[in-house]
């Protein structure tokens, strides 16, 4: 198998998937790294460590719309995504060399945590409009495929790799490589050189423009609250499983370790699968399908079996089926996402994106530790496995399920009918008139798609295809 046709063609977007690549398995390793640093070294008890994820979520809360409003204005998006890249890694620095100096303690890792979280959004509200610069819009499928792809992989190696620098070498130490994958983010960010879209207007509204874009696009409003009421029940689930997995199923940490390393294999086979899912059944379809694959093998782990081999057989095919279902979820909205967010609304619609689905993890983890204490652990978890299920129920009555795929003119339905996308030239090509396309017989416009005015849609240049991890914090992160 050789080196895929993107990243052999377009040097820009290598560059650009090289630096996130390095930078994903070092978050992988910090996931691992700080709280076991939180735990080990520093004492922290539960109470501590659930400060310590709070203060990491707090930024996406409180600051996402407004830096989606600033970074909308900033000339250079790329420039906010090194700048952001740059200070992630100064602040994790500062861990290791506490830890050295013997002066770490729990507040300075609240801090350290909370300021990497908000840079962390910065980084998310401005990536989408330089990834977007990177390719053609025919080309988002492919992109979001390779970089979903490297999140795959990461998530299976690098908490092998982070677990294995811990043992061998300390988690500070550990935590000092999630730093230099910053650094080598930022070094590859800097390459990736395009032409930037212009920045946003004065008329272009304010905070509560991105918001308001969203709720005015029905299709776009209806996969956001899809992905909501899914990461609800999702985060509920999974905030609730190693205690069941514990105390019901029977199962040991290295067994639990075993079944969802193996499991996560699953990721992988969905992010290489989502472009012939997408090509086979059409975009709509398989983001469809893919809600009910993420959610519907979750419905094993609360079999009561008895048995801890089948225990343990039943998590793992769990977790392949949810995650390559995930995988083709991510894949299929973000390329959809790209196709509909104009360029001078990108950072701002993005920051609201990442209100709704971020806000609702603390509320589905919260009401699943509330919920359990009256109903029990079990039926608790056959509550959040079939509520994952209903988050596809806000696309069924759409039209998501008639489109077909993204080209460079826009969404294309299976009736022929056209939604005009943004058009742009890809990186390193020369610009091209964009020729006007053709409506089906009948339409001025796709219905559900074009809240703006078809002059407000064609001043804008270019649609990011983002990357919203559902589980790991990015997405579905998207």
């Amino acid at each position: 198998m050789g080196v895929p046709r993107l990243l052999r063609v377009n040097r820009p977007f290598r560059d650009f998937w090289t630096g996130q690549t390095i930078s994903l398995f070092g978050d992988q390793i910090a996931l691992l790294a700080i709280p076991l640093l939180a735990v080990i070294t520093l004492q922290a008890d539960a109470q501590q460590m659930g400060l310590l994820a709070a203060v990491e979520l707090a930024p996406s809360l409180v600051f996402a719309i407004h830096l989606g409003a600033w970074a909308d204005r900033r000339p250079s998006r790329r420039g906010l995504l090194i700048g952001a890249d740059l200070g992630r890694a100064a602040l994790l620095l500062v861990v290791p060399i506490a830890a050295l100096l013997g002066v770490l303690t729990l507040p300075l890792l609240y801090v350290v945590a909370f300021l990497t979280g908000s840079f962390g959004v910065l980084f998310m509200v401005s990536e989408q409009t330089v990834f977007t610069s990177l390719v053609r819009p025919r080309e988002y499928v492919e992109a979001n495929s390779l970089l979903i792809g490297s999140r795959s992989l990461a998530a299976v190696a690098g908490k092998a790799l982070g677990g294995l620098l811990v043992a061998a070498l300390t988690a500070p130490v550990a935590i000092l490589a999630d730093a230099l994958s910053f650094l080598a983010s930022a070094f590859f960010v800097r390459r990736a050189e395009v032409p930037e879209p212009e920045v946003a207007s004065e008329d272009s509204g304010g905070l509560a423009a991105g918001a308001r874009f969203v709720r005015e696009t029905p299709l776009l409003r209806s996969a956001l609250l899809g992905t909501a009421t899914f990461n609800i029940f999702n985060t509920a689930f999974w905030a609730l499983l190693v205690l069941f997995a514990t105390h019901e199923m029977g199962l040991g940490s290295g067994a639990i370790g075993v079944a969802l390393g193996v499991g996560a294999l699953g990721s992988l086979v969905g992010s290489a699968a989502a472009r012939t899912a997408g090509a086979r059944l059409g975009l709509g379809r398989a983001l469809i399908i893919s809600f009910v694959v993420a959610a519907a093998p979750l419905l094993l782990v609360p079999i009561p079996v008895g048995s801890p081999g089948v225990s343990m057989a039943l998590l793992t095919i769990a977790e392949f089926g949810s995650g390559l279902g995930v995988m083709v979820l991510d894949v299929s909205l973000g390329s959809f996402q790209a196709a509909v967010i104009p360029d001078q609304l990108r950072s701002r619609v993005w920051g609201a994106i990442l209100v709704v689905n971020w806000g609702v993890r603390p509320i589905g983890a919260l009401a699943a530790g509330f919920i359990a204490g009256f109903i029990g652990l079990e039926a608790t978890m056959w509550v959040a496995a079939f509520g994952g299920l209903t988050g596809v129920l806000w696309l069924l009555p759409s039209r998501m399920r008639e489109l077909d795929d993204v080209t460079d003119e826009g969404l294309v339905f299976r009736d022929g009918s056209l939604a005009p996308g943004i058009l742009r030239p890809g990186p390193a090509l020369e610009p091209r008139p964009a020729a006007a396309p053709a409506p089906a017989p009948g339409l001025d416009r796709a219905p559900e798609l074009e809240p703006l005015s078809a002059g407000a849609i064609a001043s804008s240049k270019s649609a990011a295809a983002p990357r919203e991890p559902a589980r790991t914090g990015a997405g579905v992160k998207t």
